[in-house]
């Protein structure tokens, strides 16, 4: 038996380091590291089951070729010869009928670590690839922080240990990032105060002291109306605006005087004293601690409610004080260089850029060219992609040549022409920075790849041979690409030699604020004016009563362990919250099947009371396989393709559908 360090690759903010226990050349166990600073040695309910997927006996070990209709998941096996000589035969045709931007890369967040995840854009580069927009979780979030703090550092969770208050807006971290909120208990025991603020009663929820449930996609008119009640009763503080503040007065002048409790409540649907009150506890909190969730990010105007709720910290000068401030991503991402890993000097000339989040129309819409070739790796569009039907009428082209890089059977490769096998992140090398926190840790290969499984990395550089790319960066092995980008962090020497060891090692972050004037910018210029416009079409909303929330699973992430029954059996299934009046009005029935609809299409999902969804709300957790949903169809079948206000991020959390007993 034997024990090495590894770091969960998944897409979560707290990137957890773990210990993985291997005897026989198999992973025996996966548990927490207790020397990690910030996970400190527990882990989630899903990552415990990480042994039984890389040993599947579902897993791809070999290379695929389709041998029947798209969809139908007959493959016959290849060698990677085989399979890397029809992809660059394929591609080649491609380029010299279209041009190189009639290919299509896709991926996302299946596995976080730098190298792996980022492992093919020097290859894209090189091919004259169209540049893939990776939008489809947080850039309105990020676009509305940046706008007020710039590439500022979000602050550090570990401090909020010395908060008073704790507010967390938007976000269910008892479900998706349960190391903070072991932070945020520690603060409770502490003396602290949580108050928590959503569309509904979350797991999160049950442990605050106080709830507040906003009308979903208002958040921006709560905030503001929190700033209005923070200036009119001067719980500002004068000293910290003065000296690190720009654009208070316009803020206080030209856009607050709208936003009154009275008018605010008619906006939110949260009550006139409820909004006194949180202003009253936040203004008078001595360190208060906000952490920026993504949920109400994923609506039309999700960038300016994230930007209002970034400037809040400012007017009580939290961001000055110890344990106080706001948290939307660490920002480390800015202390580490690509450029030498993406290679963007490799690409020839300009290309254009298509929005992951409209996939479908990329894939049947009459682009010039039209996209004939989609690679898709880490990533697995057919479940996750919004407007679903269109994505899956794309798929489904006969002449759209698709290569998916993958370990299981998912929705994605039912539709691929070459299925190439891949590694897991025991099998593979790589550095993790977080999101949700400040360490960067090293991940090294502690199992040789299952069958034929190939990394991300050593997959581009096969691929890039078979296109005859000569460039060095292709030549190189995941260890040198390691050292390269440990190259480009400042870190002492010490620090470098932990790193290699496996462990975590903390960034520091920069001092100041990291906007073009220095300051924290409330009204920076061309960021446009601070406002909420309702948008609601009376129309519609008749038409389709319920506003729907695509709420994250407990006991999956993203489509990541959709393989596994034992968790979807404790998730419940595809299913559907509502609350317990709407179904009597409806005539559904607790457990019975029910069609979920609205104008881009439908799907059957059980149903589930709750009192703590409000009425007029549907939540529906999870991002089901289609292959494992009733009628084949998972809930993005409603979610259309609507991009954010800023950093044209997805709106799954912007759609209205009806329900209707089957």
């Amino acid at each position: 038996m034997a024990i090495y360090r590894s770091v969960c690759p998944l897409d979560c903010p707290d990137t957890c380091g773990l210990l993985v226990e291997i005897n026989r050349g198999r992973v025996q166990k996966v548990s927490g590291d207790p020397e990690h600073p910030y996970t400190r040695g527990f882990i989630c309910a899903k990552m415990r089951h990480y042994p039984e997927l890389i040993h599947s006996r579902e897993r791809i070990l070999t290379p695929l070729k389709r041998s029947g209709p798209k969809g139908s998941g007959l493959f016959t096996p290849i060698s990677w010869m085989e399979a890397l000589a029809t992809i660059a035969g394929r591609w080649q045709e491609i380029i010299d009928r279209y041009g190189p931007e009639a290919i299509l890369p896709y991926s996302y967040a299946g596995v976080m670590g730098l190298l792996q995840r980022n492992a093919g854009h020097a290859f894209f580069h090189r091919l004259g690839a169209s540049e893939l927009q990776r939008t489809i979780c947080s850039p309105a979030a990020e676009a509305g922080w940046q706008q007020v703090l710039g590439q500022t550092w979000g602050t550090d969770p570990e401090t909020l240990v010395d908060a008073d208050l704790v507010i967390i807006w938007g976000m269910n971290p008892a479900s998706t990032s349960i190391h903070f909120l072991s932070l945020v208990q520690k603060a409770r025991r502490q003396g602290a105060r949580l108050i928590v603020i959503d569309a509904y009663r979350t797991r999160t929820a049950a442990l605050a002291d106080t709830v507040v449930l906003v009308r979903p996609g208002s958040d921006a008119a709560l905030a503001l109306g929190v700033m209005q009640v923070l200036v009119t009763e001067d719980l500002v503080d004068s000293g910290f605006i003065a000296a690190h503040v720009s654009g208070y007065k316009e803020l206080c002048t030209k856009v607050l005087p709208a936003y009154t409790p009275e008018r605010v409540a008619a906006l939110t649907g949260v009550p006139t004293e409820t909004i006194t009150a949180l202003a009253r506890a936040y203004g008078q909190a001595r360190a208060p601690f906000i952490r920026i969730g993504h949920g109400f990010s994923r609506h039309r105007q999700g960038g300016m409610a994230a930007r209002l709720i970034a400037s809040l910290p400012a007017l009580v000068g939290a961001y000055g004080k110890a344990g106080g401030g706001a948290l939307q991503s660490s920002g480390t991402g800015s202390a580490i260089k690509l450029d030498g890993l993406i290679r963007p000097d490799l690409r020839q000339r300009p290309v254009r850029a298509i929005n992951m989040v409209r996939l479908g129309r990329a894939l049947t819409d009459a682009l010039d060219p039209p996209v004939m070739g989609l690679y898709v790796y880490h990533g697995n569009p057919a479940t996750v992609a919004p407007d679903q039907n269109r994505v899956l009428a794309g798929l489904r082209r006969e002449e759209l040549f698709t290569v998916v890089h993958e370990r299981f059977l998912t929705d994605t490769a039912l539709y691929a022409d070459i299925i190439l096998p891949a590694a897991f992140s025991v099998e593979q090398e790589d550095l993790y920075r977080s999101y949700g926190q400040y360490y960067l840790q090293h991940s090294p290969a502690i199992l040789p790849p299952a069958g034929e499984a190939k990394s991300n990395w050593q997959t581009f550089c096969l691929l890039a041979q078979a296109m005859g790319f000569t460039e060095d960066i292709f030549q190189r092995s995941e260890a040198e690409m390691f050292a390269l980008l440990l190259r480009g962090i400042p870190l002492e020497q010490r620090e470098r030699q932990a790193l290699q060891a496996g462990r975590p090692v903390k960034l520091e972050p920069p001092a100041g604020y990291a906007t073009p004037s220095g300051r924290i910018e409330l009204m920076a210029a061309g960021a446009g004016t601070l406002d909420y416009q309702v948008q609601e079409d009376a129309g519609l909303v008749e038409r389709y009563p319920f506003y729907l929330l695509t709420a994250p699973a407990h006991f999956a992430l993203n489509s990541n362990y959709g393989q596994m029954t034992a968790l979807r059996e404790r998730e419940g299934g595809p299913h559907i919250i509502l609350n317990p009046a709407d179904c009597q009005f409806k005539g559904l029935t607790e457990g019975a099947l029910a069609e979920v609809f609205n104008e881009r299409g439908s799907c059957l999902l059980r149903v589930k009371e709750s009192h703590d969804v409000p009425r007029g709300i549907a939540v529906a957790p999870g991002v089901w396989w289609c292959q494992h949903s009733p009628g084949g169809r998972n809930i993005n079948s409603v979610v259309g393709d609507t991009l954010t206000d800023l950093g044209g991020g997805s709106t799954f959390y912007d759609h209205r559908v009806e329900i209707r007993p089957l």
